[in-house]
Formats: C-alpha cells, sequence, structure tokens
C-alpha cells in the first residue's frame, strides 16, 4: 500500500458543514502494509525483499522508488485492471481527522505471486507473510506448504476470521481484538490463557503471539509453557502500523538466531516505540539499543570494531561524551576497578580496548596473559563503569583510536599525555588526553608475585 499524510493545522469550522477547515502545511508518501513490514527490517540492517502485487500505476513506482532507495529488494506483480491500494490521512495537531481509502481486490492478480514467491523464496532464511485482506495472500496455505517444503520458517500477521488457512506456520501474531473474534470472550485471564494455548494447538503452530496493547504480549510457545510481556510504558501518538514492527522484529531475530523469547522482548520494545511516532514507521537498530541500554538490559558489552565505530556515531550524535582507555587487564584487580571507574566519571559512555593474547605475549613475555582475551573481556564486560569492550591485534590501539576518535582518552600511570598511543589524533578531533594514577601497590605482576611467593616459588 501506498500512505500519504497531509499534514495541517485547523482553527475553525466550516460555514458549509460542522467539519473543521484544515491548512494543509506539507504532505508525505510512506510505504505501507507489506511495504512497512519490508522497511522495518531493512531499518534493522536485514536483507529484505518484497514479493507482492501493486498497480501497473504511478503509485506503484513511487512504492517501488521509496523501497529500493532504503535497500529493499523489490518483486513485483504489476497489474493493469486494479490500482494501487493507497490510503490518505488528513492529520491536524498530531490527530487523525479523517482517512479515505481507494482499493480494489487483488485477488485477480494475485495469480502471479505464487511463482515469484518459490523463486524469491529460494534466497530466504526466514518469510514475512502479512494479510490486510485485500486479495493477494488467497493462495496463503500453498505459500506456507512451499515454506515447509524448505524448511523456511514463516510468520504470519493474520486477518479475518479463518484462521484454519495459516495451520502449520511457524509463528501467527494476531492482536487482541482479531484474536477474541476467532477464539471467543474470556472472563478471566486464565481463560484467556487457555484460550490461546487451544488455538496455537489447533493450527499446529510453533508458536502463537497476541498482542494486547497496553496490556503487553502473551506468547504461546508449542511446549505449552506461557511468556508474558508487559507493555513498555510509552506516550501513544498513533498505534499504525504497530503489528509490522512487531512482526519484522520476530522475524529479524529469529533469523539471526534468537530464542523466541528474546525475540519477542525486542518485538514489544520496538512496539513502544513505534507507537510514540505519527503514522507508519519504522524502528532502527539505534533506538532499540538506546531502549535497551537505559533498561540495563543491552546496548553494551563485547563488539566488534565495526560494531564500535556505528555505536559511537549514535551516542556522539545524541550529545554523549565518549571515554576511551585501553590495556591487557589481565587479572582484574580493585586498582583496574577504581581505574575505570574514574575514566567513566570523565564522560557518559566508556570503551575498553583489550589487548588480544598475542600482543599481550609480545608486551608482556611468554607466560602472559594468566586469563586468555575472552575471559577478560567478558569480566570488563561485567563492570557497571563499562559500556563497550572491543579487542585489538596491534601493539598499541592507535589505530582503533584513530577510527574511534573519542572525546576523552585515558591511560593510567606515569605517562606524559604526549606519549600516549593514539593521543595526538585525539587532540586534533578537539579532544582531550587524560592521564590518571593508579592505585598503588595494586597491579597485575604484583598479585602474580605474590601468588608464586605464597607458593614458595
Amino acid at each position: 500500500m501506498l500512505d500519504e499524510y497531509w499534514f495541517g493545522d485547523t482553527g475553525r469550522i466550516s460555514p458549509e458543514a460542522p467539519v473543521p477547515v484544515v491548512r494543509t502545511v506539507s504532505t508525505e508518501q510512506r510505504p505501507g502494509g507489506a511495504a512497512n513490514v519490508a522497511l522495518n527490517l531493512a531499518a534493522l540492517d536485514a536483507s529484505a525483499t518484497l514479493a507482492c502485487v501493486v498497480g501497473a500505476d504511478e503509485r506503484g513506482r513511487v512504492l517501488q522508488t521509496a523501497l529500493e532507495s532504503r535497500g529493499v529488494r523489490c518483486r513485483f506483480v504489476c497489474s493493469e485492471s486494479v490500482p494501487t491500494v493507497h490510503k490518505l490521512r488528513v492529520l491536524a495537531r498530531n490527530q487523525q481527522l479523517i482517512r479515505l481509502d481507494s482499493e480494489l481486490s487483488l485477488a485477480d492478480a494475485a495469480d502471479g505471486l505464487l511463482p515469484l514467491f518459490r523463486e524469491a523464496l529460494d534466497d530466504a532464511d526466514i518469510v514475512v507473510l502479512s494479510d490486510y485482506a485485500k486479495g493477494t495472500l488467497t493462495d496463503v496455505t500453498k505459500l506456507i506448504a512451499s515454506c515447509k517444503e524448505r524448511r523456511v520458517p514463516v510468520l504470519v500477521d493474520p486477518k479475518g476470521l479463518d484462521f484454519g488457512r495459516y495451520r502449520g506456520a511457524t509463528l501467527l501474531t494476531p492482536n487482541q481484538s482479531e484474536f477474541r473474534a476467532v477464539a471467543g470472550p474470556w472472563s478471566s485471564e486464565d481463560e484467556f490463557y487457555a484460550k490461546g494455548e487451544a488455538l496455537r494447538a489447533e493450527l499446529d503452530l510453533d508458536c502463537l503471539l497476541v498482542t494486547r496493547g497496553e496490556r503487553g504480549m502473551a506468547l504461546f510457545p508449542r511446549d505449552g509453557s506461557r511468556y508474558v510481556l508487559d507493555a513498555e510504558a510509552r506516550e501513544v501518538f498513533d498505534v499504525t502500523g504497530a503489528g509490522d514492527t512487531v512482526i519484522a522484529l520476530m522475524a529479524a531475530a529469529l533469523g539471526a538466531g534468537l530464542p523466541l523469547e528474546q525475540a519477542a522482548e525486542l518485538a514489544n520494545l520496538g512496539a513502544g516505540l513505534v507507537v510514540g511516532k505519527i503514522g507508519v514507521a519504522t524502528v532502527s537498530r539505534a533506538e532499540l539499543r538506546l531502549a535497551l541500554h537505559r533498561r540495563g538490559s543491552g546496548g553494551r558489552g563485547l563488539v566488534t570494531a565495526d560494531e564500535l565505530v556505528e555505536l559511537v556515531r549514535e551516542a556522539k550524535a545524541r550529545g554523549e561524551r565518549i571515554v576511551m582507555t585501553n590495556g591487557c587487564f589481565d587479572i582484574l584487580h580493585a586498582g583496574h576497578v577504581a581505574y575505570l571507574e574514574e575514566a567513566k566519571s570523565l564522560g557518559n559512555r566508556l570503551i575498553v580496548a583489550v589487548n588480544d593474547d598475542d600482543s599481550v605475549r609480545r608486551l608482556k613475555g611468554p607466560t602472559r596473559p594468566i586469563t586468555p582475551l575472552e575471559d577478560r573481556m567478558a569480566v570488563l564486560a561485567g563492570l557497571a563503569a563499562v559500556d563497550w569492550v572491543v579487542p585489538f591485534s596491534e601493539d598499541t590501539p592507535a589505530a582503533l583510536i584513530e577510527r574511534i576518535l573519542p572525546d576523552v582518552l585515558v591511560k593510567g600511570g606515569d605517562y606524559r599525555p604526549e606519549e600516549i598511543a593514539g593521543g595526538d589524533a585525539v587532540v586534533r578531533n578537539g579532544g582531550e588526553v587524560r592521564v590518571v594514577s593508579l592505585k598503588e601497590g595494586r597491579s597485575t605482576s604484583a598479585l602474580i608475585a605474590s601468588i608464586l611467593s605464597k607458593n614458595g616459588k
């Protein structure tokens, strides 16, 4: 679908009829329907292909251009007999006043979709079927069967009262109203959960996910367990497209190998973000990372250099001050902890770059490190002061620092600022280099010497 928005202001009622007069100040066209699902996937850097039916008209061409400019591959069946589905919304002061739909059934043009779908399926790791009851998914049972034949997970956002059409799908994502229309009303939460499990079993689904608006989500896996997620507390501006974001995040997360529960947590978080936006919208990886970080449940930890560059770019765009330090951190001790806490106090985010095992051996000798890189990084990532931990293999992190260009570069010890690797690049970029004193008597070498002396060596 092509969603069109007219934004304006209103301050009077028409003399011709009791309706508000809207003075239009701007217009915008956005991909909607299944195209919004594809855009949500592309916003997460997933590789998305959209197979659908559109009209051989200007609106169809606008859709294709908008999608391809965002990295979505388009495999369109272009109909000469039916137009592209179009929805026009008029908004004033962020309130939707009216929606005008222009559409005909696409069923007659849907015959060409099945071969196109099967061809696209060759390159798919996961499939999303977005049913909007426009006629495109008349053969949805054949599409699901094709996915099962090739063992490709298939997620369905359903429509209508005949959920039997989706039997055998991997995941079904009805909202609460759609679920109630099919499963019937309930008088208690226990009855709701019983109906959810019964519907999942009846349809032979791997999982049923019911989105419940302000009540969050309920997940019904095949093993008979239940998983409930509370809604993310947000100011709601527009629920348009929230279901698209949910199923896109579920697809991206499951496609990346996350378990169902974690995928649902991300989808729930994304839904909370997108309802704070006007109209059909997407949620980016940066927004998710920030939301996870604010909850203390993600958006930090072990990263690659490429991931770190993107994380720092996003953090700087939010006005955050980036601090970076480096070292071997072999046998973490109280001196390290105090040093890292002091470094973090100089900004909002702390990056710790860690020498890999080979570079530690070159610097410290053949008996070091005592603790392998993976363990050293894991311990550092567990510290409250540390946001991101990244390894490097060179003798110094100068090249990495030049890529990151933190606002503050910190080193512990008796260095002079001009002696610190990468410091010149930071200063040229307008940053600063700081030397932090270490706790006297606290060092990895002293710990090793103490252990050896106690063992008579």
